[in-house]
């Protein structure tokens, strides 16, 4: 693996950085305030949408697109691998706001991918266009509260062909960006043949526009407290929805297939912007250290401060170079080829950020959990990443399973 950045990505990691810093970080708390202070807090901040008309006017803009989808030239990125497009993912991972701003933000860049590589060309002209040029949003209706989701074969939402329409029942919740007025278009998955008996070919993933009949967003869910307006994540129930049968993807039976291949770039983009935010949060730290004095002196002279910098500096460093092996890997053998590397980083990644930002919200005391700061909301991110895309529990077993299976295989 090379560990310098190639020319092109160099390049666009100046402009980003420079980007984040002259447009972005100067304005974070204004555009957080006026969502707070707004009368209906799912109406879009007017800044966050100039920002993305300046992003995109400069050219930074789907960054996330891979080679194999940014050589259609109607649909183009810069073509990145995702090891290029490590280092920019982290730079979008310190604000909030960044990852949207340059459209390159979740669950959207999951969706635009899928639609890239399993849509029709029906599919491509009227949802991935417009995503693409960041006039609309998506969401991705897999987890259910009534079942285990993380076993994604216990999911019980029905897709069944009724004539010649499919009908979709079901419940769902924590539907990322279904809360979001420019939401048009949820990618679902449910089961299309349950009684089939290879688990893994029961499932289809169907196209549900946001205001077919019978489409019913009951409430934003919250994650300690935060709506994560106007995002949100929202409580979805499916009545007798009706779409046509051209609104499946790719087949019967091949959701399963279709959320791997979403899942693996998914996930490390997550941990890609958790090192990111951890990056600012040691920065913010290490100015607290030698701004603030207690006991006579700056935190900065006290040992348990340097110790908590040091670990921080060296767990977020690990976590880097182990998701740039991870994302080099994907390259050059796939998702599949790389799946262990995904799971350690998925495991690794989020809970060395809440180690990070932990310790950082215990060197602020109360500032650290209030509004003045980013450590209450980057602490909530890495938490529930810890959950989001597979809970730990479900990596670290299955981790597990396969080192015991592969390292034995010859004794």
């Amino acid at each position: 693996m090379q560990f310098e950045h190639s020319p092109k990505t160099t390049a666009l990691i100046e402009k980003v950085d420079k980007f984040l810093t002259e447009h972005v970080y100067p304005v974070e708390k204004e555009i957080q305030s006026s969502i707070d202070n707004a009368d209906d807090r799912w109406t879009i901040p007017p800044l966050l949408e100039e920002l993305k008309e300046r992003a995109k006017a400069q050219g930074l803009w789907n960054f996330f697109l891979p080679p194999s989808e940014a050589e259609d030239s109607k649909f183009s990125g810069f073509g990145l691998t995702n090891l290029e497009y490590a280092p920019l993912c982290e730079l979008m991972g310190r604000s909030r706001f960044a990852g949207e701003i340059f459209n390159c933000s979740a669950p959207d860049t999951g969706n635009m991918e899928v639609l890239a590589r399993y849509g029709t060309a029906e599919h491509k002209e009227t949802w991935l266009t417009p995503l693409l040029e960041g006039k609309i949003r998506s969401a991705f209706a897999m987890t259910e509260p009534a079942v285990a989701s993380s076993d994604a074969t216990n999911i019980q939402t029905s897709i069944v062909r009724d004539g010649n329409e499919y009908v979709v029942n079901g419940h769902k919740w924590y539907i990322s960006g279904a809360c979001d007025p420019r939401c048009k278009i949820m990618i679902v998955m449910g089961k299309s043949d349950p009684e089939n008996e290879d688990r893994h070919k029961q499932q289809s993933m169907i196209l549900v526009p946001m205001d077919t009949p019978g489409v019913k967003v009951v409430r934003p869910m919250q994650v300690f407290g935060n709506d994560d307006a106007p995002e949100g994540h929202a409580e979805v129930v499916f009545d007798n929805v009706r779409v046509p049968p051209s609104n499946l993807l790719l087949g019967e039976g091949r959701g399963f297939e279709i959320a791997q291949g979403r899942l693996g770039p998914g996930r490390i983009h997550h941990c890609m912007r958790l090192i990111g935010r951890s990056q600012r949060v040691l920065e913010i730290m290490c100015e607290r250290a030698e701004s603030r004095v207690a006991f006579g002196r700056k935190l900065s002279e006290q040992g348990k401060i340097r110790e908590d910098i040091a670990l921080s500096a060296c767990e977020i460093e690990q976590a880097r170079l182990l998701t740039l092996m991870a994302a080099d890997k994907m390259d050059k053998l796939g998702n599949k080829g790389a799946m262990e590397l995904i799971s350690m980083i998925k495991i690794v990644a989020p809970n060395m950020a809440c180690a990070v930002t932990d310790r950082a919200i215990q060197m602020h005391g109360a500032a650290g959990v209030s509004q003045d700061t980013i450590l209450a909301d980057s602490y909530l991110y890495a938490r529930i990443v810890r959950i989001v895309d597979g809970p730990d529990q479900v990596h670290i077993n299955q981790l597990g399973r396969n080192l015991i299976k592969r390292l034995t295989a010859t004794s």
